[in-house]
């Protein structure tokens, strides 16, 4: 090893690929035995979607997690067990991959407390999952189907996507 430097962790570190992360709740009502999903209309896409949003820098999925449902509902949620860890490769508008994480967010008996963000959310509404593909896009019915799955068996489930996705 005579005439080898070693690299500055700080240096090794900075050149390594990045990826983007994101923190979403399962969040069922008490209808039923696997109760219905709570969904929210975002004001800037055509879809509904899930309570979360973007991990920030260095921040832990299961805090940007509470953090986005607190924010998007005005509930501070206890955020429980991971259940999907969903990879997507870069696409045509995103230049890295990346990484979901969707949290049990439990079930919530009284609905009546939600204060959406009203600058990011229109609307809310619990669908049964049955109903879940007419409301979200496929990726993501996919993503809360193995939510619901994961949360039955306690096992957590890995949806690796095999190449970028519409």
């Amino acid at each position: 090893m005579a005439g080898r430097s070693l690299t500055d962790a700080r240096a090794w570190y900075a050149q390594l690929p990045t990826m983007y992360g994101s923190a979403g709740a399962l969040i069922t009502d008490t209808a039923g035995p696997s109760g219905r999903v709570l969904l929210v209309k975002p004001n800037y896409r055509d879809r509904w979607s899930i309570p979360g949003g973007i991990i920030e820098d260095g921040e832990a999925p299961h805090a940007g997690c509470s953090r986005e449902v607190a924010e998007e509902l005005g509930l501070p949620l206890p955020i429980g067990a991971l259940l999907v860890v969903d990879w997507t490769p870069p696409d045509g508008v995103r230049p890295k991959p990346i990484v979901h994480f969707i949290f049990d967010g439990g079930v919530l008996g009284e609905p009546g407390g939600i204060r959406l963000q009203e600058d990011e959310l229109d609307d809310w509404r619990f669908v049964s999952p049955g109903d879940m593909h007419r409301y979200l896009p496929s990726f993501l019915t996919a993503r809360m189907t193995a939510a619901l799955r994961a949360r039955s068996s306690g096992v957590p489930v890995y949806l690796p996507a095999p190449e970028p996705r519409a």
